[in-house]
């Protein structure tokens, strides 16, 4: 029986040990936090993540968890509504092959269909140490114990220490803004629920989405001359000052980081560009390859399909750098289109002049359109085909 030490348990490495258990490996993943995260931001899966979910098996189980679509209403700093955007422009769009979900409910069901799929998993644990030769890879971890196994899959996120240790760390760009995300115990005031209120102004995006108890979320990126400066503040006193002066739903949301700080996602944004994403028997998957940033979207989408074509190129190749070179050479174009993506993104979501929140406002209005809103749904079918 082939084996596989996965480093990380985000969506990445999550659905390689899926994928791989499926395949008769065996699968130890290895997760630095002492335990699963939960809450997080929305992941909308469609097109290439909902065909990846659906190979992985996973869609019966995300569809019982699903958010659901909701009004989105766009507004001013001090909370007047400039433009609403109903749901069925959002359902139009994406069609019936798609799921929204959160991503801590993504990660459970991942967790629980590879645990079903005999993955071993050590929470608390690092890895010291990695050997490798052409027959093997060796890895020494943090409690001391040494797994060998056939493969190596560093799934452990933008600042992955599998790529610094095996590839060395000069392939992450970190970028002038910060993202924070974080799950809402209560509903905010003035949000109505089954409803999301944003505000995007010059070089910052507040999103809150109010779907009841245990079903509300916030999400902040902002532009910044030093990221580290803000990460040194902490997200709760960093989001007050950034956005103190928005009124509807941000004041609330914050109120209720401040009691649990630790809830958030609170990072600065980076991407990584490698030109080879495997060495040997060492393969990074996901974020630790090649993040393409919050702006260029479909993180969660190339994780998930990343992991089942890695899968199926193991299974067609008896040999395994062979295997990763057929499967990069297989992804890494649909990977260059989204990074590509990620400066449109980044005028949407931290447009740098009053113009760009002016021409946003205006592209917004537009679609909403009966017309122009058909064409705009036609445009997304076929970015996300």
């Amino acid at each position: 029986m082939k084996r596989a030490v996965i480093v990380g348990s985000g969506i990445a490495g999550l659905a390689a040990a899926l994928r791989l258990g499926r395949d008769g490996w065996q699968t130890l993943v290895i997760e630095r936090a002492s335990k699963r995260r939960t809450g997080g931001y929305m992941v909308n899966l469609h097109g290439t993540g909902y065909d990846a979910a659906e190979a992985l098996g996973l869609v019966p189980r995300l569809s019982e968890r699903a958010i659901g679509l909701f009004t989105t209403v766009l507004i001013r700093a001090d909370g007047r509504p400039k433009v609403t955007m109903p749901s069925t422009f959002a359902e139009g769009a994406l069609g019936a092959r798609s799921v929204m979900v959160f991503r801590g409910d993504l990660e459970e069901v991942l967790h629980d269909a590879a645990r079903d799929h005999g993955a071993e998993f050590r929470f608390g644990t690092t890895v010291s140490a990695i050997d490798q030769d052409r027959g093997r890879v060796r890895v020494t971890l943090s409690d001391g114990d040494v797994a060998e196994a056939d493969l190596l899959i560093g799934a452990d996120g933008v600042h992955s220490a599998t790529r610094q240790a095996v590839f060395g760390d000069d392939y992450e760009v970190e970028l002038p803004f910060i993202v924070a995300a974080f799950s809402l115990t209560e509903p905010v005031e003035g949000v109505r629920e089954s409803s999301a209120t944003t505000f995007i102004g010059t070089g910052r995006t507040a999103g809150v989405v109010n779907l009841g108890p245990q079903q509300s979320s916030a999400f902040f990126t902002y532009r910044c001359p030093n990221p580290g400066l803000e990460l040194a503040r902490g997200p709760a006193a960093a989001l007050r000052a950034a956005y103190g002066d928005v009124a509807v739903g941000i004041p609330d949301a914050i109120r209720q980081l401040e009691r649990d700080p630790d809830n958030a996602y609170f990072d600065s944004v980076s991407k990584v560009v490698m030109p080879h994403w495997s060495a040997g028997r060492v393969v990074l998957l996901g974020d630790a390859a090649w993040c393409v940033t919050l702006f260029a979207g479909h993180g969660a989408a190339l994780a998930l399909a990343g992991a089942d074509r890695l899968g199926a190129a193991l299974r067609q190749h008896a040999d395994i750098p062979a295997a990763l070179a057929a499967w990069e050479a297989d992804l890494r174009p649909e990977v260059a289109k989204r990074q590509g993506q990620a400066r449109r993104g980044m005028y949407y979501y931290a447009p740098p002049t009053r113009f760009h929140v002016w021409m946003n406002d205006v592209m917004v209005r537009m679609i909403t359109l009966p017309g122009i809103r058909s064409l705009v749904q036609r445009g997304i079918e076929r970015q996300i085909s």
